[in-house]
């Protein structure tokens, strides 16, 4: 059975090219009890139908088109049309809907009356908010940290930036990206806190857009050396020096952020 990572990138190839879904993308899920003894072979059926229809059909379709733009597959814009993704899902059309309102509240999504659900394109007074955002969450989070770390999480950590450089040797994108954005979600998941886990996974999908919509030139191996170099700073517990790397990454992602949306006018792009 394929993962959430599969349909996601199912769901960005098919999106993009505008071709129908094709029938190998549709999936059961099934349960792990339903071989208990007693159970009839109709009510193993019976429980699979409903699995199949179950409402984590929704968060499918919502964690596949979310990946889909952190790791760079749906650009701002790009048109969501309910029937391809209800036929790549087997799922209904109301069910799809209920995908693109959950990730319209979360300003991933927008919905335009009479011509439907699209990738956001968020603005420049929307980027500056989020990067000051994370600037005040970041340095909250690894202050806090600090102070309480211990070596099992310094190794953890250790881990996952032998990953992210491995994943920025082999210049895969899509993994290098979602590496680079976990670092995060895995130093508020230290502190033990799923709420603010949440919050930054939320803010990096939309940090995500923005790059996209901005044209984002700061280098992967550039990030990967500074979440190496806020590690350092968490094994000394050098809690000054790290809100420092921690704010100076921030501000040099920020920074390579042209605040002008993509020229989509082809005179305006062709003029010299």
């Amino acid at each position: 059975m394929r993962g959430v990572q599969d349909m996601g990138a199912e769901v960005a190839h098919t999106l993009l090219r505008g071709e129908p879904p094709v029938a190998e993308c549709r999936e059961v899920y099934t349960l792990r009890n339903t071989n208990q003894p007693g159970l009839s072979v109709s009510a193993r059926r019976a429980v699979l139908q409903v699995v199949a229809l179950a409402p984590n059909s929704t968060q499918r379709i919502v964690e596949s088109i979310v990946e889909a733009i952190v790791e760079r597959r749906l650009m701002p814009g790009t048109k969501l049309v309910e029937s391809r993704i209800g036929s790549l899902f087997d799922v209904s059309r109301t069910v799809v809907r209920q995908a693109l309102n959950q990730l319209s509240r979360d300003r991933l999504v927008t919905l335009e009356p009479s011509r439907g659900a699209f990738v956001a394109q968020p603005g420049i007074a929307e980027a500056r908010q989020v990067f000051e955002a994370r600037q005040l969450i970041e340095a909250a989070m690894v202050r806090q940290l600090c102070g309480r770390i211990t070596d099992a999480q310094i190794a953890q950590l250790r881990t996952h930036l032998r990953q992210e450089r491995s994943a920025v040797a082999r210049a895969d994108v899509g993994e290098r990206t979602r590496l680079l954005g976990d670092f995060l979600v895995v130093l508020a998941r230290q502190l033990g806190n799923e709420v603010l886990a949440q919050l930054l996974a939320d803010l990096l999908s939309r940090s995500s857009l923005i790059s996209l919509m901005y044209q984002s030139s700061h280098s992967a191996e550039d990030s990967q050396a500074e979440h190496v170099a806020i590690v350092d700073a968490l094994e000394r517990r050098d809690a000054r020096a790290a809100v420092r790397l921690m704010g100076h990454h921030l501000a040099s992602v920020e920074r390579t952020l042209r605040m002008a949306p993509r020229s989509t006018d082809l005179a305006k792009a062709l003029k010299r």
